[in-house]
């Protein structure tokens, strides 16, 4: 019963133009298969007794996924998991966890190959069990395929009956593993004809990573909902990814965003891009910027820091409070505050601070317990906003349980007024393109207005921003920009 909203999960593919040096039969980290330890020592065809090195290259695609997907844990917190193909064998590494829980310096460096896929999940279709983590691996007539998915079907029921008619059988509850029976299914046809007809069939929302035993593959929704991002790796490789900040994690240069529909094939000759064979309108997720995405990421040539600030200028022209002190609520509606306080021409101040420490183990068994972790998570800063006026600005409000804390909060600390302003307009509807979003009637903005949410949350008062004025926000970032899905707000999606 999460008070925030929650992506469904990041994804990275590394391909590498080097595969190093293959010294059979030795393993990734150096022991050979045909030697043993004895008593600490190595027992090897070798005057010396120890085994020669591995080449870097050889689990560099491990390593480097590694740190992309540590920049993009933010996107999903319960599982994490790395693929890596080397001489047409794949090879797989994933558990619940952090990223930096599920691998260690052994584990990554056992992991070799020149190309690598990866994933952290947070579930939205499925449930959270180690079945349903990712990358996902099939093992067929022609070969072994592994898939990342970031986003979610809405044709997953009817085509798992498809495929389960014709003689699948699934070990997972995800829409992930349809779409991985889907085009190994399709394969007889050929590797572009696999994933065109396969991507064909798909409907709903989704940024995938496909890695076959010499190949790395992107695919974007043709309403290109799910970000997917490509890179240059120096002149080593490329990599695919949900945020440009993956790309900058591994120093990396941004090449451009994938287009809506778009396949891109990446192998040892290069890079093919194959357009969606249909025709596609751009409805990029509007939430993406208003919280999933970090800050300093790039979504289809928006800068996300930059439309939160103008969310927060557009947020003020519409507000006529009178107050002494705008803040904002960690981390998502710092840049909507920053961008309030300029426009308002009031100071900006901290206001609250928030304990980096607390995540997914902190333990809270009972309903009250989780609506009271909120005092433990966040607190106020008493000096920035004793006796004022305080404009507090957070990113969305879902079910008005953070926010009735956050004014209690507020108040305890001298607050004169509190009023509250919100980033993007009143959630109203579910969503069913990959976030993990309450029911209807669970959201707290789909059975009452704003007054009487305000009273709610013990706000003195409480505006959220017009559609209208996001867009504005947005477009005045990126002017070629346009196509946002908006369902959350208004019910009308674009799938």
């Amino acid at each position: 019963m999460s008070e925030s909203l929650h992506d469904e999960c990041g994804v990275v593919g590394i391909f590498l133009n080097n595969e190093g040096e293959v010294i059979p039969p030795l393993t990734c980290d150096g022991i050979s298969s045909h030697g043993r330890r004895q008593g600490g020592n190595f027992s090897m065809n070798s005057p010396s007794g120890t085994p020669p090195k591995t080449p870097e290259s050889s689990f560099k695609a491990a390593s480097l996924s590694y740190f992309a997907l540590y920049s993009l844990q933010h996107r999903g917190q319960e599982s994490a998991g790395i693929a890596v193909s080397r001489q047409n064998k794949i090879s797989v590494k994933k558990d619940m966890g952090l990223v930096s829980e599920v691998f260690t310096e052994q584990n990554l460096s056992s992991l070799c190959g020149n190309i690598a896929i990866s994933h952290v999940r947070y579930a939205t279709a499925g449930g959270k069990t180690i079945e349903n983590a990712q990358p996902m691996v099939n093992h067929f007539l022609y070969g072994e395929l592994a898939l990342a998915h970031n986003g979610q079907l809405t044709n997953y029921a009817e085509l798992q009956k498809e495929l389960a008619f014709n003689g699948s059988t699934f070990s997972s509850t995800s829409d992930t593993e349809v779409i991985l029976k889907l085009l190994a299914k399709n394969w007889k046809d050929g590797l572009n004809e696999a994933l065109k007809n396969t991507v064909l069939k798909l409907k709903g929302s989704f940024a995938l990573v496909i890695m076959t035993g010499g190949t790395l593959i992107g695919i974007r929704d043709p309403a290109g909902i799910r970000p997917l991002v490509l890179g240059k790796i120096k002149e080593e490789g490329w990599i695919l990814a949900s945020e440009t900040c993956a790309i900058d994690a591994v120093n990396g240069t941004f090449v451009r965003d994938i287009a809506p529909g778009e396949i891109v094939i990446i192998n040892k000759n290069g890079l093919e891009s194959i357009p969606y064979p249909a025709n596609v309108q751009k409805r990029t997720c509007i939430f993406e910027y208003v919280y999933f995405a970090r800050p300093d990421s790039i979504i289809d040539g928006i800068p996300v820091q930059k439309a939160r600030e103008r969310m927060g200028a557009i947020l003020a022209k519409e507000d006529n409070t009178k107050a002494d002190v705008a803040i904002g609520v960690p981390d998502s509606g710092i840049g909507a505050a920053l961008g309030y306080a300029k426009e308002k021409g009031i100071p900006y101040a901290m206001g609250i601070v928030k304990n980096k420490y607390i995540g997914r183990t902190f333990i809270a068994p009972s309903q009250k317990e989780r609506e009271n972790m909120v005092f433990v998570k966040l607190n106020a800063i008493r000096s920035d906003i004793e006796g004022k006026k305080v404009v507090v600005i957070d990113d969305s409000i879902v079910r008005g349980t953070t926010s009735r804390r956050l004014v209690q909060i507020l108040r305890r600390a001298g607050a004169k007024e509190v009023h509250f302003r919100v980033s993007s307009p009143p959630v109203k509807f579910p969503c069913h393109l990959g976030i993990d979003t309450p029911t209807k009637a669970e959201l707290i903005s789909s059975e009452h207005e704003a007054e009487e949410i305000c009273k709610e949350i013990g706000a003195d008062s409480l505006a959220f921003i017009s559609l209208t004025g996001m867009i504005q926000a947005l477009t005045e970032c990126n002017a070629e920009s346009s196509g946002f899905c908006e369902g959350c707000f208004n019910g009308r999606y674009p799938a």
